[in-house]
C-alpha cells in the first residue's frame, strides 16, 4: 500500500511564505530608518506619519529621542489596530515598528547631500519603498499606515492619497513650530512618498477582465475559486459564427498575475481583454 503525504508541501510552502514576509518587513524597516537617518534628519525634515510626529518632537527637544518617541506613539495605535484590523496584519506591523526603532538607533546620522531638495526627494523615495513593500507583504510600517489601511479598505481610496492628507497635518505643525521653509521641503518629500507608495501598493487599482473561451464550465469553475464574482455572457464569433462564452470579472492589479495564470492554465486558447476600471458601484470584495 502506498501512502502519500500531502500535508508536508503545504506546511513547507506556508513556512516559506511567512519567512519571506518577515524578511520583507525587516528590509522595509531598514529602508524607512535609512531614509530618515541619511536624508531627512540631517536637514531636520519630515517624512510625515508617526515618524514625522516623532521627528518634530525630537527636533524641539533632542534628536536622540526620535526612535523612543516613534515607538511610544505607535504602541497605542498597534493595540487599537490589533482589535479592529486583524492579528496577522498587526503582528507584521509590530515587527516593522520594532525593527524600525532598532535601525533608528544603530544607523548613524550622515548628511549624504547638502541640498535639502535632493534630501527631500531621495528620502521620500526610500521611505516610500519601505512603506510600500511593507503593505505588499501584508503588514505596514505602523502609525498612519494602519489608519490609512482601514480607510482604504472601507472607502476604496488610494493609500498614498490618504497618507498625503494625514501627513499634511504634520507638516503644518513643523511650519508652525520650526520654519515654513522646512515645512515646504517636507511637503515635497511627502508628495514624492505618496506617489511612490501608490505605485507599489496597487491593491486599490481595479481591472475588468473579459475572457472569451469555449471551455465555459472549466473556466467558470476555476474563476469561482478566486475571491471575486464572475458574470457569464453567451456570445457568438463575428467571423466563425461559433458559440462562445464570455466571462467578466473585476479584480485588482495586485491579483492580476494570479488571475492570468489561472486563465492560461484552464484554457491557453482563450481571448482575454483587460481594462482599467474607473469606478465600482455595488458589492466588491476589497483586499486589505
Amino acid at each position: 500500500m502506498h501512502v502519500r503525504n500531502y500535508g508536508v508541501p503545504l506546511v513547507t510552502g506556508t513556512v516559506a511564505k511567512q519567512v519571506r514576509e518577515i524578511v520583507i518587513i525587516i528590509f522595509s524597516a531598514f529602508l524607512v530608518a535609512s531614509g530618515l537617518r541619511l536624508f531627512l534628519i540631517p536637514h531636520q525634515l519630515l517624512s510625515g506619519g508617526v515618524a514625522g510626529v516623532a521627528s518634530v518632537a525630537g527636533y524641539l527637544t533632542n534628536p536622540k529621542f526620535i526612535s523612543l518617541i516613534y515607538f511610544a506613539i505607535n504602541l497605542p495605535i498597534l493595540i487599537w489596530g490589533f482589535i479592529v484590523v486583524g492579528k496577522k496584519y498587526i503582528c507584521l506591523s509590530m515587527l516593522s515598528v520594532l525593527a524600525t526603532t532598532w535601525f533608528l538607533n544603530i544607523i548613524p546620522v550622515v548628511q549624504l547631500t547638502k541640498d535639502p531638495i535632493l534630501a527631500s526627494i531621495f528620502g521620500g523615495v526610500i521611505i516610500a519603498g519601505g512603506v510600500g513593500f511593507s503593505l505588499r507583504a501584508g503588514g505596514s510600517s505602523g502609525g498612519f499606515d494602519i489608519l490609512g489601511s482601514i480607510i482604504t479598505r472601507k472607502h476604496d481610496i488610494p493609500m498614498g492619497s490618504v497618507l498625503f492628507v494625514m501627513d499634511g497635518l504634520v507638516i503644518l505643525s513643523l511650519g508652525f513650530f520650526k520654519s515654513w521653509d522646512s515645512a515646504l521641503y517636507a511637503m515635497l518629500c511627502i508628495f514624492v512618498k505618496s506617489r511612490v507608495v501608490d505605485m507599489i501598493h496597487i491593491r486599490h487599482v481595479k481591472l475588468t477582465c473579459f475572457i472569451v473561451t469555449k471551455e465555459r464550465d472549466k473556466m467558470l469553475e476555476s474563476l469561482t475559486r478566486l475571491p471575486h464574482g464572475v458574470t457569464v455572457v453567451n456570445t457568438e464569433g463575428g467571423y466563425s459564427h461559433e458559440g462562445n462564452a464570455m466571462l467578466m470579472t473585476v479584480t485588482t492589479r495586485y491579483e492580476l498575475a494570479t488571475l492570468r495564470k489561472t486563465i492560461l492554465e484552464t484554457d491557453p486558447k482563450s481571448f482575454v481583454n483587460v481594462l482599467q476600471t474607473v469606478e465600482i458601484v455595488g458589492r466588491f470584495r476589497r483586499m486589505v
